[in-house]
């Protein structure tokens, strides 16, 4: 048994509060931790810290500050093993798929690498009459990130890479279902070289969120989560002046055209649809096939892939597909979403809600599950059901399969396989999606782009890492100069122009 606290002003803390949350681990069911919850004065106490060192850093050089994120991507690919292990433990997701957690939070950080490129400004010499006009940008202050347990490495590096690149402090409040990676990384952050304070780790539940919320030192906020949560902490944010970015939830479909490579189709099915247990929200949930016989051969082919997936602990070996559901009540709630499919009238042709584990039958698993024949008027289609569950949506022909992503409420990724370019640029033009796939089923971006999804998938005008990271996280300064040799005398009464 492990104890969590929080880590403040540079070093780790134990939680003052006296309430704390179990850590799980998801392939026994039984309890491995206990993860501190902050009162408000803790989360208080570490605003106060990097409200404190914040000056300093920002008056750091660019190229500087780059060089801690150098060191931080060397001693990540050090302590690889090390951070996929203890996430895994956390988690349930297998190991290699833990790895790559880490490593795609990594690769941010070397994007960080070009803050003094990113923080360059513009300057227009002889705008005017003797007049120069340029602009800088400025790091906000003290800013935050609310970050899921689903990644616990990534999307923490997501917000306070590029935060902490620009010039800012940061308060990082994790999911505390797995809390170990992110005090992880922190430390890793002090040994790269950054200042005390620069990043804290407040471990904590909704009075953490909510004292985020209201603090008003916090100048920006990035959350990644479920839509409802989005939706309250872009509101309460926002109505407190905050700059606030909220990414919610996702119902990510994949058009299968009839003239697609059936067995790449499949097999990128079954690795975005199974991968993580589900656990991810750019996970292909629906999959949409053109045309009966295109849907025939879909679902002959999906179904002895899905029997045949290899469920267990991260321990068993690399050759698991997938691992358990972060915890129990998630367990419940999938089982009880794919009860309701049967009951709405989708087939289930695999049903995996009888998978037990041997030896670990107290563990979270689920086994996966395909329906068929799902409609849009069903929870199942409706909902983000963030489990080892695929449905299968027939389409009549390409605009009935392209309306049921341009309908739904999400908005966050999308696919379509075929071998017709004209289809494919015609499916990117005209979707409403934020991140499009073209023979490429989870379109997550390259560090140098920008992550983000559309409709109830995304609150808020910047999107996570990329350029726009760094936008998010800093603010623009113009300055319009003119010295005393092109200064006329007298007052001047109309607005300035350049006729």
């Amino acid at each position: 048994m492990y104890e969590i606290g929080h880590f403040i002003g540079g070093e780790r803390v134990a939680g003052q509060s006296g309430r704390t949350a179990e850590i799980f681990n998801p392939a026994t069911g039984e309890v491995q931790g206990q993860v501190a919850l902050a009162s408000n004065e803790e989360l208080r106490a570490a605003v106060e810290n990097a409200k404190a060192a914040q000056p300093a850093w920002a008056a750091t050089n660019p190229q500087r500050r780059a060089r801690v994120m150098m060191k931080f991507v060397e001693l990540l690919n050090r302590d690889m093993d090390k951070l996929a292990e203890a996430l895994s433990k956390e988690h349930g997701k297998t190991f290699p798929d833990a790895k790559g957690d880490v490593q795609r939070g990594l690769e941010v950080a070397e994007f960080c690498m070009a803050a003094p490129q990113m923080m360059k400004g513009e300057f227009s010499e002889g705008a005017g009459p003797g007049i120069d006009i340029y602009s800088i940008r400025q790091p906000l202050g003290v800013v935050a990130g609310i970050t899921p347990f689903n990644f616990p490495a990534m999307i923490p590096m997501w917000k306070f890479c590029p935060a902490i690149a620009a010039g800012n402090a940061f308060i990082l409040k994790p999911s505390e279902r797995d809390p170990a990676v992110p005090m992880m990384l922190a430390e890793l952050m002090m040994e790269a070289g950054l200042p005390a304070g620069i990043l804290n780790v407040v471990n904590g539940d909704k009075g953490a969120v909510d004292a985020i919320l209201d603090d008003p030192d916090i100048a920006a906020i990035g959350f990644v989560g479920s839509t409802a949560i989005a939706k309250y902490i872009y509101g309460r944010g926002s109505s407190n002046g905050k700059r606030v970015q909220c990414f919610g939830g996702a119902k990510n479909h994949m058009i299968i055209m009839p003239d697609a490579d059936m067995d790449k189709a499949v097999d990128a099915l079954i690795g975005a649809g199974y991968g993580a247990a589900g656990e991810r929200c750019m996970a292909v949930s629906v999959a949409v096939p053109v045309g009966e016989e295109t849907a025939d051969r879909l679902v002959e082919k999906l179904i002895p892939k899905v029997e045949s997936l290899k469920i267990g602990p991260y321990t068993a070996s690399d050759d698991v597909d997938f691992g358990p559901l972060v915890t129990r009540e998630a367990q419940k709630r999938v089982l009880g979403l794919v009860d309701r499919g049967v009951e709405e009238g989708a087939k289930l042709v695999v049903d995996g809600r009888n998978f037990k584990m041997q030896g670990y039958e107290d563990g979270f698993f689920v086994g996966a599950c395909l329906f068929d024949n799902v409609k849009k008027d069903m929870d199942i289609y409706k909902t983000e059901i963030f489990g080892p569950v695929l449905s299968v949506a027939r389409a009549k022909d390409y605009e009935d399969a392209l309306d049921l992503p341009m309908s739904h409420e999400y908005g966050n990724g999308v696919a379509i396989f075929t071998r017709d370019g004209d289809a494919a640029r015609d499916f990117a033009s005209r979707i409403n999606i934020g991140m499009v796939g073209i023979n490429v089923p989870i379109p997550v971006p390259l560090s140098y782009y920008t992550f983000g999804g559309w409709k109830a998938s995304g609150f808020g005008d910047l999107n996570q890492h990329g350029a726009d990271g760094f936008r998010f996280y800093t603010r623009t300064k113009t300055v319009t100069s003119r010295w005393p040799s092109g200064i006329k005398d007298g007052a001047e009464f109309s607005i300035p122009t350049m006729k």
